[in-house]
């Protein structure tokens, strides 16, 4: 299973993996909470969180901010907690994306950062996204898009060498399962981050109930 070869490569990176990729984390992350608008007073859940950096970004704004962060990896987990431990109201598990232990309608915000391409089911992680985003809440996705040739020859590449990797998608693709999973896309880019990484990012929210005629 390609979360376990996650799970495995992760675990292996964690000590590592924020000096390694510090220049993109910084960028990609402080885009992301720009671009999301959270408010103070949202509960956010943050999926396949990594090491925290994200979490840490929103508590430097606001330090009461309620967030919650899932991960597969338990070492990057151990890193996100240490760097969180003083604050109580936030909180970290060990989950899958397609198998969110939270009860319906439990959260305000839904991000995540540079993941997808990992996911096993995407699909099946956007149907959970929704399940526990509350009616009027909204989710925000950041990842590598196809549509750029950097991340397409990545993209190839990763699928031969890299067992962890699941694909990249285009934004027309990546658009198309969030509609498949009951989203209505509000708002979308495309974004170049260096010489290289081209990414895309969309929020979107909870697509309205069609109005039963009496």
């Amino acid at each position: 299973m390609i979360e376990s070869a996650v799970r495995k490569q992760y675990g292996h990176l964690a000590s590592v993996y924020d000096r390694r990729w510090k220049r993109y984390i910084a960028d990609t992350l402080s885009f992301l909470k720009t671009w999301a608008q959270i408010s103070p007073i949202d509960t956010v859940l943050d999926v396949a969180c990594g090491t925290g950096e994200f979490e840490k970004l929103l508590l430097t704004e606001n330090s009461t901010q309620s967030i919650v962060g899932v991960d597969i990896s338990d070492k990057m987990l151990a890193i996100a907690q240490q760097k969180c431990s003083a604050f109580p109201q936030v909180s970290f598990h060990i989950a899958s994306a397609s198998a969110l232990p939270f009860p319906s309608n439990s959260f305000d915000v839904i991000v995540s950062a540079s993941s997808f391409h990992f996911f096993d089911d995407p699909l099946a992680a956007l149907i959970e996204m929704r399940r526990v985003l509350k009616p009027d809440g909204k989710v925000v996705i950041l990842d590598w898009c196809k549509d750029y040739l950097f991340c397409k020859i990545l993209d190839i590449t990763l699928k031969i060498f890299d067992s962890a990797h699941q694909q990249c998608y285009t934004q027309k693709e990546f658009h198309h399962l969030l509609t498949s999973a009951n989203f209505t896309v509000s708002q979308a880019t495309k974004v170049r981050f260096g010489v290289f990484w081209g990414l895309m990012i969309a929020t979107a929210s909870l697509k309205a109930e069609p109005t039963k005629e009496l």
